[in-house]
C-alpha cells in the first residue's frame, strides 16, 4: 500500500469513471453488475490518467498499470490509508432522515473555526465514502462523512473505512425496508456507528429527546456519548423550509458547541446556508409557492412533509404532488396506504399521485392518479393549479423535478 500511495500522493486526484478522466489522475477500474473498468483502462491512460488500478491482469500491458487482487478493496485500502496519514478528527453521519442537510449544516459551522471537508453531494456508499476521504487535502483540519446504508453490515463497513472518531445518527425510520427487513433492522443497521465508536473509544452525539436514540446509547455501556436536545436551535433562523429541520439545525449547534464555535457563529453559519438539490427548498414560481423535496422519499420523511405542509399558514390554497416511495419491499402497499390516510386527515385540497404504487393504494378514493410524470405534467398543462403552496416530494426515480415548469 505504501507503493501505491507514493503514487497517489503525485497523481492529480483518484477517477473511478473513465469518462471524466483529467490529466494525471489515478484510475481505479471497478467493476459493477453491468460493466467491468478493466475494459476501459487503456482508454484511461489515453486519456491521461498516471496510472490506472486493474484486478485483471490480462489487460495490463505496461508499466504504468498496477495489478491488485481487487480493485474496489484496493481503493478502500489506501482511503483508510490516507485517513490515517491526515490525522485530523472524523466525524461520521448516518440516519433515515436529514443526514446529507445535517452534514452541510455541520460544515458550516465548524467551519467558522477549522478547515473542513466534508461528503460532496450523495457520495456516501462503500465507493463514494473512499472517494471523498482520499479528495481531502493536505491542511485539512476536521473531516465530516455521510454514511448511507440499504442493508446490514454496510454501515460497519464505511467505519472501518473511515475511522470516525465521532459520530452521530440523525434519526431511525422507515426507509430502504427492503433491504433491511424491518424498522428494527434499521435500528441494528445505523447503529452499527455506534457500535464501531464504542469498540474504539469515539464519542457519539445523540438526540435526547429521541427516545429510540436515547435507548441505543444507553444500551451500548461503553459508547462515550454527548446528548443535546432539540431546543438548541431555538431562536435559529433558517432558510431551510419545514419545522423538522430544526432536528439537522440542533444536531450541527450541539457539535459546534462541543468544539468551540460561538453562538452567535452557529447562527451566522445556519443562515449562510441555502438549500439545494432538490432537499427543502422553497420555490416561488409565477403562479406558486413550491415546497421541493423530491431528492428522495421514504415513509417518515413523507409523513413530516405531509404535516408541515397541513401546519403552513400562508394563504394560499395546499397542493401535494406525490410520487411513490421505492425499496420498501413487502411494507410498500402498507406504507403508501398510510400516507394515503394521512392525506385524508390533514384536507389537502388537491393531491396528485404519481407511480404505480400510488395508483394501487388510491384506487377508489376519487383521488389524482398517474403512472409517471409524463402523465401529470400533460395533465397541470391542461389543468394548471394557481396561487397554490404544492408540496414536491417522492423518490428521486420518479423524476418529479420535472413538473417545475408547469407549476
Amino acid at each position: 500500500m505504501t507503493g501505491l500511495y507514493k503514487i497517489y500522493e503525485k497523481s492529480a486526484g483518484v477517477c473511478t469513471d473513465s469518462r471524466e478522466i483529467k490529466d494525471g489522475v489515478l484510475f481505479f477500474a471497478l467493476k459493477g453488475a453491468n460493466f467491468d473498468g478493466n475494459r476501459y483502462a487503456a482508454d484511461a491512460l489515453a486519456k491521461g490518467a498516471s496510472y490506472v488500478v486493474v484486478d485483471d491482469p490480462s489487460v495490463a500491458c505496461g508499466e504504468r498499470y498496477i495489478v491488485v487482487d481487487d480493485a474496489l478493496a484496493a481503493l478502500q485500502h489506501l482511503a483508510t490509508y490516507h485517513r490515517r496519514v491526515l490525522g485530523i478528527p472524523v466525524l461520521a453521519i448516518t440516519g433515515t432522515n436529514g443526514k446529507t442537510t445535517t452534514k452541510e449544516l455541520m460544515a458550516k459551522v465548524l467551519g467558522r473555526r477549522f478547515r473542513v471537508a466534508a461528503t460532496k453531494g450523495n457520495l456516501n456508499n462503500h465507493i463514494g465514502v473512499p472517494l471523498t476521504l482520499l479528495s481531502i487535502p493536505a491542511g485539512t483540519e476536521f473531516a465530516i462523512i455521510e454514511m448511507g446504508a440499504s442493508g446490514r453490515g454496510e454501515i460497519g463497513l464505511l467505519c472501518s473505512i473511515a475511522q470516525p472518531d465521532f459520530g452521530l445518527i440523525t434519526n431511525i425510520g422507515r426507509a430502504h425496508l427492503e433491504g433491511f427487513g424491518s424498522e428494527e433492522g434499521v435500528r441494528k443497521a445505523k447503529g452499527e456507528l455506534y457500535d464501531y465508536l464504542a469498540s474504539h473509544k469515539g464519542l457519539a452525539f445523540y438526540l435526547m429527546d429521541d427516545d429510540v436514540l436515547a435507548v441505543m446509547v444507553s444500551d451500548r455501556t461503553s459508547l462515550l456519548s454527548k446528548g443535546y436536545r432539540a431546543s438548541v436551535a431555538d431562536g435559529i433562523k433558517t432558510r431551510l423550509h419545514g419545522d423538522y429541520n430544526k432536528y439537522n439545525i440542533a444536531a450541527a449547534a450541539a457539535v459546534g458547541d462541543y468544539f468551540g464555535v460561538t453562538r452567535r457563529q452557529v447562527a451566522d453559519a445556519v443562515w449562510d446556508y441555502v438549500p439545494g438539490n432538490k432537499r427543502s427548498q422553497v420555490v416561488r414560481t409565477e403562479n406558486n409557492t413550491v415546497l421541493l423535496d423530491c431528492y428522495n422519499a421514504n415513509p417518515s420523511s413523507m409523513a413530516a412533509a405531509i404535516e408541515n405542509l397541513a401546519l403552513l399558514q400562508d394563504g394560499n390554497l395546499k397542493a401535494a404532488i406525490l410520487g411513490d416511495m421505492l425499496e420498501l419491499g413487502r411494507y410498500s402497499q402498507d406504507e403508501h396506504m398510510a400516507v394515503i390516510s394521512q392525506l385524508a386527515r390533514e384536507h389537502i385540497k388537491e393531491v396528485y399521485l404519481v407511480g404505480d404504487n400510488f395508483r394501487a393504494g388510491a384506487e377508489g378514493t376519487g383521488l389524482k392518479t398517474f403512472p409517471d410524470t409524463g402523465a401529470l405534467i400533460n395533465h397541470l398543462r391542461e389543468y394548471p393549479l394557481r396561487d397554490y403552496t404544492v408540496l414536491v416530494k417522492g423518490s428521486r426515480a420518479i423524476g418529479l423535478e420535472k413538473i417545475m415548469e408547469n407549476l
